[in-house]
């Protein structure tokens, strides 16, 4: 049955060690490199919409602009172009994504995550000077090649610093950078557009390179982690940075088991070959739907309306700045939210309740917004009543904050052996990219001849994915990230692609030699809960 998903609600061996200021403050520097991806997202549709920036580089998208006098809410000016320009950023970090798994596993998280924000550190200073349109794409590319490179690395760093017991809360903090930068972009925008001279779009478009310098600076200070260090055959510098990092010298459990690990992943020499092998389906799955999902969640269709909907409550000229405020404030409480409930309640009860609460959401917006549009795309909304479809918009909103946003990051970070860790993340990361391009790209689209349906098409979507967590995603909090196997292996349903040969777990009494896969998958199953 169902129920059967749940296989460890416990959590996995416990190791010596505590929260230290030094991994805290390593943590929040590494999650930074999410301020790049955040400040991207919010700034590019912003400066997008400024008739400067439109007239020197889009003369004929702004000519059609102003020609365009049609009132219907669902079909607003559409430029392909225009959008292929915005998007292009997603289609360089899913190329890019793939050569950062080279570089993570080689020469270790850190100095993918100082690559990254160099690239885009010159993307946003061609970008800010562009003369032309060869430039501006040129600095597109750049920086889509510098949040390949830290998308890639930032999610696993965090995964692979945090003590076991509190890796979601500071895993979550690249998603909460994500959010913040979002906000800051929207803000920022909004101020740079009411310079007279024209030249905001500048202004927005080089500030980019405050994010890009922050992780850029970072990195270079960040120590590797302990996992990389044993992996590029630095023992004595991985079991110094592991006493340093857990606040204790009682460390030989834990290193135990990163060597047996690192051991286990020196027999792979291929990890894209060995990605696609049977005993590692449960996880390429997880990386390859569960970015998808959060893809079609329909979080576009509800950050287009808004602007509409604050307009129409009587903000007037300010209601780009209220939605982006009121939007972008609850996305960032919301995620504090996951921050602090993470490693408490756990991966499934999040992505769960976030998932329902996102279904009634939608549906009750999508009648609403069909009861006053119809299918015509004409009508009007009272204050009142906007204002009842702001609130579950925000409501939304939450819910997204606080389960597949960052959630999304977190699962795919922590689930993979190290032998083909670095591989899976790309994975993740370019599935992530591919689908936000072609979302990106089918949305306007959609919307105009799907109309409010579109509503019910997300929600329908979020239906599929939070029926897909609820049977097939294990509870993976705290549990160490080298046991991670034997959640897989206790599942109802993945077990079976994982033969008990499959499955090594280090000896800590030794650091050599591995347990038994059945005792270690049976005490995982019957471990009670906390």
């Amino acid at each position: 049955m169902a129920g059967g998903a749940i296989v460890n609600t416990g959590g996995g061996k416990e190791y010596p060690g505590k929260l230290t200021l030094f991994v805290f403050i390593t943590c929040v520097v590494a999650a930074t490199g999410g301020l790049i991806f955040g400040y991207d997202i919010g700034i590019s549709g912003g400066v997008t919409l400024m008739d400067p920036f439109l007239r020197k580089f889009f003369p004929e998208v702004f000519r059609k602009k102003e020609d365009d006098k049609s009132t219907n809410q669902y079909c607003k000016f559409d430029s392909q172009l225009l959008t292929t320009f915005t998007s292009s950023l997603y289609l360089a970090a899913l190329v890019a994504s793939f050569f950062a798994s080279w570089v993570t596993r080689v020469f270790g998280r850190k100095w993918s995550m100082l690559g990254g924000g160099l690239t885009f550190l010159v993307g946003a200073a061609l970008n800010g000077a562009a003369q032309n349109i060869l430039m501006l794409i040129l600095g597109r590319i750049l920086l889509g090649i510098g949040v390949g490179f830290a998308n890639q690395s930032v999610p696993v760093y965090l995964s692979e610093m945090a003590p076991a017991k509190l890796r979601g809360m500071l895993n979550i903090g690249f998603q909460l950078m994500i959010t913040v930068g979002i906000l800051a972009a929207n803000l920022i925008n909004y101020g740079t557009d009411k310079i007279k001279a024209g030249w905001g779009w500048r202004v927005s478009l080089a500030l980019a390179a405050v994010p890009a310098a922050i992780i850029t600076v970072g990195s270079v200070f960040l120590p590797d982690t302990p996992n990389s260090l044993i992996e590029r055959g630095y023992p004595e510098e991985a079991q110094r940075m592991l006493r340093r990092i857990r606040g204790t010298d009682d460390i030989h459990d834990e290193y135990g088991d990163l060597v047996a690990a690192s051991e286990e992943s020196k027999l792979v020499r291929y990890p894209w070959a060995n990605i696609v092998k049977r005993k590692y389906r449960p996880q390429l799955t997880m990386a390859i739907l569960i970015p998808f999902f959060q893809q079609l969640t329909g979080i576009n269709v509800i950050m287009f309306y808004a602007p509409v909907l604050f307009q129409t409550i009587g903000f007037g000229s300010n209601a780009s700045l209220m939605s982006a405020l009121i939007t972008g404030l609850v996305n960032v409480f919301a995620t504090f939210v996951s921050i602090f409930t993470v490693d408490k309640l756990g991966r499934r009860k999040l992505f769960l309740e976030g998932g329902a609460q996102m279904i009634v959401c939608q549906i009750i917006v999508g009648t609403l917004i069909a009861i006053k549009f119809g299918t015509s795309g004409e009508g009007h909304l009272s204050k009142a009543y906007a204002a009842f479809v702001v609130l579950f918009i925000c409501i939304y909103v939450a819910g997204f904050a606080w389960s597949w946003g960052p959630l999304g990051w977190l699962v795919p970070s922590e689930i993979f052996p190290l032998e083909i860790r670095s591989a899976g993340q790309s994975i993740n990361v370019a599935v992530n990219m591919f689908f936000t391009f072609a979302i990106a790209q089918a949305f306007l689209a959609m919307l105009c001849h799907m109309k409010f349906g579109l509503f019910y098409f997300f929600a329908g979507w979020v239906l599929i994915m939070t029926t897909f967590i609820s049977l097939f995603l294990p509870e993976t909090k705290n549990v160490p990230i080298e046991e991670m196997v034997l959640v897989w292996k206790s599942h109802w349903f993945w077990g079976k692609f994982i033969a008990d040969e499959d499955v090594h777990v280090g000896k800590a009494e030794t650091g050599k030699g591995f347990v038994h896969v059945g005792e270690a998958a049976t005490e995982m199953t019957n471990r009670k809960p906390k």
